[in-house]
């Protein structure tokens, strides 16, 4: 198993997503199990079909990120993924699954252009927060996007870390209440930033 699945699991259990995805495991040894089952697979779909990024000690973070890809492409890696999260979330939590990424898709689509690419997670353990550390997971292939001139773009639960994002060129689209969580979140949009723009220049206009 990939070393940073047990700070993943530490750092976003709490999380109102995770939390309806496992809602069905009471027992919290075997909820974070299978939480940590998902986040390898979640770590194996980037490298597959995005970028992984880990810290130098690959325990302390990582970064997973899905971007576009042709249909076909697309249609076999859905069709794994649904065989995977039938077997480990079980019919509650695949039925939670569906439901909020359903509803977050059809609100991102009216938000983000559809060849963003998309932060699925980041995680930095606990024990070594607070240290920039995830500001260095994000920025490689945020240069990439950069360099590509490609938005990116991400949703996220945790008011908290809006202005960490936000130092990192990312705004607020829209602050959406999610149904089957109970829970608010943000979808956070970030353009490509030019050469004059790294230099200190005007930025480049919303391309949305």
């Amino acid at each position: 198993m990939d070393p940073a699945v047990a700070g993943a699991v530490a750092a976003l259990e709490d999380d109102p997503f995770y939390q309806s995805i496992t809602a069905a495991h009471r027992d919290r040894v075997r909820r974070r199990t299978v939480l940590g089952q998902y986040f390898a697979y979640s770590i194996t779909e980037g490298q597959t079909i995005g970028r992984c990024v880990h810290l130098p000690d690959r325990s302390r973070g990582i970064a997973v990120w899905l971007l576009p890809q042709p249909a076909d492409v697309r249609a076999r890696a859905s069709h794994g993924k649904r065989r995977f999260l039938q077997e480990a979330l079980g019919v509650a939590g695949c039925s939670n699954y569906d439901r909020i990424v359903g509803f977050m898709r059809e609100k991102a689509a009216g938000l983000v252009r559809p060849d963003a690419w998309y932060l699925s997670i980041i995680a930095v353990d606990p024990a070594w927060q607070g240290q920039g550390l995830g500001g260095k997971i994000l920025e490689p292939t945020l240069a990439e996007a950069d360099r590509l001139s490609a938005s990116c773009y991400l949703e996220t639960f945790s008011p908290k870390n809006i202005t960490f994002y936000e130092r990192l060129g990312f705004l607020t689209a829209a602050q959406i209440a999610e149904p089957t969580t109970g829970a608010s979140y943000g979808v956070m949009v970030r353009h490509p930033r030019s050469n004059s723009k790294e230099r200190g220049d005007a930025a480049l206009p919303p391309c949305l």
